[in-house]
């Protein structure tokens, strides 16, 4: 199993990359005084509200409040999880993303890189084989027949596997190293007396990307009648089906918003759709609908459609796609089905009812909840009352997968409706805490006065110096003995220390290199707010040195009133060098 990437090997790649080069490779940045500009590729805007600052190495959007680091731009941008982005920076700048494993002793495996060479090379070999094998006619007059372009068969990089059992070994299988590598990825097939042979022979390849665009496996269409109609490659150290769609990074390129992901049965069903200019269509690998496949799905989209067949089979994947989702509905997912009628696939039925017919019945599909409740409400009668009675014992186990949240919430309360019952009773049946009710408002005379509103929203002298940090982080270097500050019982202080230690050690960090620091901890979303509001406030750069002076100066001033606090509630017991510092703090605290 991969291991953690180290935090050290982070703060180093974002300390080495320039944010501004990462963005304005995908979205063209200009200058404006000291930072750079363009309009938000995260909203749509005529005039540009999207600022990226190379100082502090993070960008911020004032119109739609999109804001984050170069590793956070990458993940927003192209879709990625944080894995995914570290890889994509880290390869951008010739880096390898290190792992720490359970046993630090364990020797590391080889490199994965010649393994995708190879899947590129195959790749590269099928689509040779479709312009040029004496055998080529029949695979092109059959795409043609499934009224496939050639501007599409490329854009999939469609290839073809001609009939035989060693025209793969052959072109790419040199040596002994060579064909163990292609027997590893299982381009090849061992028999028990240890000949090797092609595992694709007269198919239609579809070579399957991961979200790199690195090619990772292969699906094979047979071209007449036989079994099976589709071969997929076999699991391997690069390809796993239970966490890869086919068509994803495809519908990645050809799309900068995907507003959803249609997700059908097969690879034909992807490319057939795509030749009607429907890019969102994606395919699981010959397996159900997984928890991985759907949270890289809502990762891409905030709306995912399964397409189904209409027969009892279509039901059941569309039944076990809806179990794995609930863990992961939450507000912002939105999950539809769309069933066929008997008989059609996507392919045949974008071809007798056109794109805009389809993509009608796509809009038209039954949401997860309307779905749910219709499968429930046929094994109970709730006209009756034990056939409410039922419905509710038969939907709270899959409910009680829901997340909290405003999701959950209006679950429950459609669940309620229909069985007539009180939601705060049927949210404690669920194992779930019932929303508070409201309880007698408190005399007027004892009634606490409500602080003045400079006071409520002043920020505390620790949250001050943490948001001067993330500024300037330089201002560190100014603070000689962090851990002076530890004993103050001040919210937030731990984290202060933290920072302090961090760019002491670290003085070249960054703003952006600060907030991946602790991007995976309980603090990090609050370090990421901070900096979004510090840069909404644009403070004065010039005054910042003496603000953080002022606000240590003070913090060091709480902390010598609080040591006299302490040593006046012991001032019995305490020692002559005790007396003595009481005396000064006494003589030094106004």
């Amino acid at each position: 199993m991969a291991g953690r990437i180290p935090q050290q090997f982070i703060d180093e790649l974002i300390s080495r990359v320039d944010i501004v080069d990462v963005i304005d490779a995908r979205v063209p940045l200009k200058k404006k005084g000291r930072e750079h500009v363009a309009c938000c590729p995260f909203h749509n805007e005529k005039t540009p509200s999207f600022t990226v600052s190379q100082g502090k190495q993070f960008y911020h959007c004032f119109g739609c409040g999109a804001h984050g680091t170069a590793l956070g731009f990458l993940m927003e941008y192209e879709h990625l999880d944080f894995v995914e982005a570290v890889e994509k920076l880290a390869a951008g700048i010739g880096l390898t993303v290190p792992r720490e494993g359970g046993d630090s002793a364990a020797p590391r495996g080889p490199s994965p890189q010649p393994l995708y060479e190879l899947m590129e090379q195959s790749a590269h070999f099928y689509q040779q084989q479709l312009r040029r094998h004496p055998q080529r006619q029949r695979a092109i007059d059959y795409l043609k027949k499934r009224g496939l372009s050639g501007e599409i068969a490329a854009a999939f990089g469609i290839g073809y596997a001609p009939d035989g059992w060693d025209h793969l070994l052959k072109a790419l299988g040199q040596d002994k190293e060579q064909q163990d590598r292609l027997l590893t990825v299982g381009m090849l097939i061992e028999k028990d007396d240890g000949r090797r042979y092609d595992r694709f022979r007269d198919r239609i390849m579809f070579p399957i990307r991961d979200y790199r665009g690195r090619v990772i496996a292969f699906g094979g269409r047979i071209l007449d009648k036989g079994e099976p109609k589709y071969l997929n490659s076999p699991e391997t150290p690069i390809f796993h089906k239970g966490r890869e769609l086919y068509g994803l990074f495809e519908a990645k390129q050809a799309l900068r918003e995907i507003p959803r992901l249609l997700v059908v049965e097969g690879y034909m069903d992807v490319v057939a759709l795509a030749q009607f200019d429907i890019r969102y269509a994606v395919a699981t690998l010959g397996t159900a609908v997984t928890k991985d496949h759907l949270e890289r799905l809502f990762r891409t989209t905030s709306e995912v459609v399964f397409c189904f067949d209409g027969d009892r089979a279509g039901r059941d994947a569309a039944w076990r796609g809806l179990e794995n989702a609930l863990p992961l509905m939450r507000e912002g997912h939105q999950l539809h089905f769309m069933f066929l009628p008997e008989g059609e696939d996507p392919d045949t039925l974008v071809r007798s009812i056109g794109r805009d017919g389809f993509e009608q019945r796509v809009t038209q599909a039954q949401p997860l909840s309307e779905y749910f409740f219709e499968q429930m409400g046929k094994q109970a009668d709730i006209t009756r009352l034990d056939g409410r009675a039922r419905l509710v014992e038969l939907c709270r186990p899959y409910l009680s997968k829901l997340p909290p949240g405003v999701y959950r919430h209006l679950m429950l309360d459609r669940l309620a409706r229909l069985a007539h019952m009180e939601r705060d009773a049927l949210e404690r049946m669920l194992g779930g805490e019932a929303a508070p009710t409201a309880t007698p408002a408190a005399p007027a005379a004892v009634r606490p006065a409500r602080p003045p509103a400079a006071a409520r929203h002043q920020p505390s002298l620790v949250r001050s110096a943490i948001g001067l940090l993330l500024q300037r982080p330089a201002l560190a270097q100014l603070v000689a003995e962090p851990q002076q500050l530890s004993g103050l019982h001040l919210p937030g202080t731990p984290l202060l220390v933290e920072m302090l230690d961090l760019l002491r050690q670290q003085p070249h960090l960054t703003t952006g290199a600060l907030l991946e620091h602790w991007r995976q901890s309980d603090q990090g979303k609050h370090l990421f707010a901070l900096a979004q509001r510090d840069m909404l406030l644009s403070a004065e750069e010039d005054n910042l040195e003496q603000e953080f002076s002022d606000t240590v100066a003070r913090l060091l001033q709480q902390l010598r009133r609080q040591r006299r606090l302490d040593l006046e509630q012991r001032f019995g017991s305490l020692s002559e060098e005790e007396k003595n510092e009481y005396s000064q703090l006494v003589r030094g605290c106004t």
